[in-house]
């Protein structure tokens, strides 16, 4: 065969490498945690208790019976875990606040000693560059309140305010983001129609009511924020689903709509547009208790839509409950992984809500391998090339916080599943980098993607 001829067979045989793909200047890479799941410390300083610690402390509710009371220590080791952020690279750190530590029962002047952790974690940060990202409600609501109603209740949305407004004046010169809630469609779900968290109830009557309620403290604590006057951003953090129908028929394309406004529509109409989209409500069985002022409340305009994503779902013309498995799935049976989904949900909200400024809050898998942890490097690449094909596409795509840090309480699950980038032998609290955060600290030195 002639030289020229066999160079071009060899061309058409082997695989040309795809150039990496390069994230505009300033793209913030981060990663997260919660308070619940890595602080421990759960008894001290003041801190009093949360849903979390009287769910996990009920016999049969978590796996093996496990608790956060010392989950990863990070309380005691935040300094460590600080250096060990600034030694992967990280320019953004996302925590959430203990609400219990702040006010022991949800109410009433600031505890002293719950304050001067978190303005020491926050100067920390600080000190290596390394944006503080705070989430005010990761779960973890007093026990206090919930024995006075929980989300159930009105007030509950109002002592969220006020507690807002407590660490808006402690940190809001020093943290320059703050999210209002995490996943409250987790805490419906989960904690109210399935019972599988706290507080662990099953009622669709009970689910609808807090989901309203922990909407209008979203929009009573964006209101609280500017009230105070102080330079920080604020948004929620909602885990979105792309929803598809799981067969080419009307009634399974029908389901899924209506499932994507179950699992999208509901909290994205309710913050941007001010409604609640009318389908869904139909469709709960449920009234919900919206008065006059309610919906402009909760609309108060956000400075950015933190996003977190997992999995997509897939629903049958059977009905919006009918989801299927049609693609392999992690450790946790309920992910499926789809990274095009992230695509999927970053351009509809684009094209749905318009050009809101958008920052990955989570987005993780767990992996059972201790340090080589090659599936955690592969579905991140997968997903980080998603966003960088949405940046492509014209959304406005800020920055991506990985869950997680480090290994942590699982919430129902205990400590069986490990999402950590950072391996945390729990007997002796030694942290140990994995594969995946060697791996991370280069895609943050290049800011590409290989």
């Amino acid at each position: 065969m002639p030289l020229l001829a066999a160079l071009a067979a060899c061309t058409r045989d082997t695989p040309v490498p795809e150039p990496p793909r390069r994230f505009p200047e300033g793209f913030v890479w981060g990663s997260a945690t919660s308070a619940y799941q890595v602080e421990g410390a759960a008894r001290e300083d003041g801190r009093g208790p949360s849903i979390w610690d009287t769910f996990s402390g009920t016999p049969g509710k978590t796996r093996n019976g496990e608790t956060g009371l010392i989950a990863a220590d990070h309380y005691h080791r935040y300094a460590e875990d600080v250096e060990l952020m600034a030694s992967l690279g990280l320019r953004s750190y996302r925590f959430s606040i203990a609400w219990p530590r702040i006010q022991p029962t949800g109410a009433g002047p600031a505890n002293p000693k719950g304050l001067d952790f978190y303005k020491r974690l926050v100067e920390a940060l600080r000190a290596k560059d390394i944006a503080p990202v705070a989430t005010l409600f990761h779960w973890d609501l007093p026990q206090a309140l919930q024995d006075a109603g929980g989300w159930e209740a009105r007030d509950t949305a109002a002592r969220f305010a006020d507690y807002a407004t407590i660490m808006y004046e402690a940190l809001g010169d020093m943290v320059p983001t703050f999210l209002t809630l995490n996943e409250p469609k987790t805490v419906v779900q989960v904690g109210y129609l399935w019972g599988a968290h706290a507080p662990g109830f099953r009622s669709p009557q009970k689910a609808w009511v807090a989901a309203h309620h922990l909407m209008l403290a979203h929009g009573m604590a964006v209101q609280a924020l500017r009230a105070t006057g102080k330079p920080a951003k604020v948004g929620p953090a909602l885990n979105l689903a792309p929803v598809y129908p799981a067969s080419d028929t009307d009634a399974a394309r029908a389901a899924a709509h209506l499932r994507g406004g179950i699992e999208n529509r509901f909290w994205l109409d309710a913050v941007l547009r001010g409604s609640y989209p009318s389908d869904v409500l139909s469709s709960i069985g449920v009234e919900v208790p919206v008065r006059p002022g309610d919906m402009q409340t909760i609309a108060s305009p956000v400075d950015l839509l933190g996003i977190q994503y997992y999995n997509p779902l897939f629903v049958t013309d059977s009905g919006p409950d009918s989801i299927v498995t049609k693609l392999p799935t992690s450790q946790a049976d309920w992910q499926q992984i789809h990274p095009d989904g992230l695509y999927d949900i970053l351009t509809w909200v684009k094209r749905e809500y318009g050009d809101i400024p958008l920052v990955i809050t989570e987005n993780g898998i767990p992996v059972v391998e201790a340090s080589d942890d090659k599936e955690r490097i592969e579905f991140l690449r997968g997903h980080f090339i998603a966003a960088h094909r949405a940046l492509e596409a014209g959304v406005r795509l800020t920055g991506y916080h990985v869950w997680s840090l480090l290994d942590n309480f699982e919430w129902a699950e205990g400590y069986s599943q490990r999402w950590g980038l950072v391996y945390v032998d729990y007997p002796t609290q030694r942290r140990i980098p994995k594969a995946s955060a060697h791996w991370y600290a280069e895609v943050i030195r290049t800011n590409e993607v290989r």
